[in-house]
């Protein structure tokens, strides 16, 4: 599990594929285009997609997913009891790895917290 900070980490992802955008525009527009279908509202909200995808962060161990995805669910006004909820079933579906990283889910949760 990591120890550092999310809101750090989501920042320097987004610096660190500035060059990659630069090079590979088509595939990082296709790239955003499906995220925003993806995450559009529809039969589910934005909110059960957003859980669903730091869910499968989580379970695919993934910290710069845990990291974007925390902050679009803050955005979300997602609540900490309902992050947790979905945490167990990460836990159960996924074990023990999955245990460590929903503790670095609880602490980005902490962190990214709107002032």
């Amino acid at each position: 599990m990591s120890t550092f900070d999310h809101a750090t980490l989501v920042q320097n992802i987004n610096q660190n594929l500035a060059p990659f955008r630069k090079s590979q525009p088509e595939a990082m527009q296709g790239f955003g285009q499906l995220a925003r279908a993806a995450m559009a509202e529809g039969a589910l909200s934005a909110k059960s997609k957003e859980l669903i995808a730091l869910a499968i962060g989580v379970t695919q161990h993934c910290s710069g997913c845990i990291g974007f995805h925390v902050k679009a669910l803050h955005k979300l006004q997602c609540t900490r009891a309902e992050v947790e909820e979905m945490l167990s079933v990460c836990v159960y579906m996924g074990g023990g790895p999955a245990l460590m990283y929903a503790a670095e889910v609880v602490k980005a949760w902490e962190s990214m917290a709107p002032a």
